[in-house]
Order: structure tokens, then sequence, then C-alpha cells
């Protein structure tokens, strides 16, 4: 009797192993054979799932920040909590995935900037990758507005600081290497606490 194998579970465990090499040897040190080798499959069983590097390298981002956004989805349609704790809660979540993700940043960044050097716009690559983390933080902010938790703001405005205190995170553990994002976490607490309306 035939094995059936499970094609896309097969695909996922290949995309996470694929991306923990990448956090270990850096995108241009990374082959085919090494991806195989981490996978325990031959290069020509790879071949079937995937047609290079660059496209395992995608796809294995893509689906670790699909992981990310269930999560966060998954904190703002609990609607028992209030609109504050759920921004408070998403900014943490993101906050704390930048530090678990912080080698993938580096290589990430290596990556872009060898993008870069070929003519390829990656700032407009990476905003279309975060339009759905804009849009959920903007969809928390407009919720807390429309039900009187935070003032009545420029939505995209704030959500723009909101941000770049994120990218100042990635930042600071992809060039910086810094490890401890606490003042940051500090930064995006007072963000939010500065956008309560006053009840008094």
């Amino acid at each position: 009797m035939a094995i059936v194998v499970e094609h896309e579970k097969r695909r996922h465990e290949i995309l996470a192993k694929a991306l923990e090499v990448f956090c270990e040897e850096g995108y241009e040190d990374v082959t085919f054979q090494k991806i195989a080798d981490r996978c325990g499959i031959t290069r020509t069983t790879l071949y079937i799932y995937f047609k290079n590097k660059r496209e395992i390298f995608l796809w294995s981002i893509k689906q670790l920040t699909a992981g990310f956004e269930v999560m966060l989805i998954e904190i703002l349609d609990d609607r028992k909590q209030t609109a504050e704790d759920a921004l408070r809660k998403i900014l943490m979540r993101i906050i704390d995935g930048c530090e678990e993700n912080s080698q993938l940043f580096v290589v990430l960044l290596s990556y872009l900037m060898q993008l870069q050097k070929t003519g390829v716009d990656t700032g407009t690559r990476v905003r279309r990758r975060l339009v759905r983390l804009r849009h959920l933080m903007s969809t928390v902010i407009i919720r807390g507005m429309q039900n009187g938790e935070f003032k009545k703001l420029n939505v995209k405005t704030l959500n723009e600081l909101l941000y770049g205190l994120i990218e100042s995170a990635i930042f600071r553990l992809s060039l910086l290497g810094e490890k401890n994002m606490d003042d940051i976490r500090g930064s995006l607490n007072m963000a939010v606490d500065g956008i309560l309306a006053s009840h008094n």
C-alpha cells in the first residue's frame, strides 16, 4: 500500500526548518543542499516543493507572518476587552515577536540590502507585506475612538507613530544588536496613555 505524503504538511515543515537555517547561516550562505539536509530529504525532493532558495526564503517569512497575523486577529476579535487593552496587547505581542525573531531581522535586512543594490524598490515591498498589520492597528484605534476610549485623532498619523516605534525596535535588534526592548515597550505604552480620552 502506497504511503500518501501530506504535501501541505511537508511544505510547512520544510519552510519552518529552512527558516532556522537562514537565521543560523544568513541568506547568502544558505544553499538548497543545506535546506534539504536539514529537512532530511534530497535536493530532488526539495525541488518538488520549491524552485529555488529565494522562493523558500520568501515563503518561510510569509508562513511566519501569517501565523503572527492570526494571533493578532484573535486579540482584536476578543470583544470582551477594551480597545485600549487590545491595542496594548497587539503592540506588546509585536515587540515580543520582534525579540523572538531578532536573528531573522538581521537576515532579512541583509536580503533587502542586496535587493536594493539590484534596483528593486524594497520600501514598496516591505510596505505591501505590512499593510495588514497597519490595518489591524487602525481597526483597534478606530474602535477606541468610536467608543470614546481614545481621543479623536488622525488615525493615519497615530498609526505612523506606533509603527515608527516598532521600526525602531527592529532597527535596534537587527543593526545595533540590542536584546532588551523594554524601553520600546515603555514608549509604546506612553503613546497609548497619550491617546486615552480624559474622563475627568
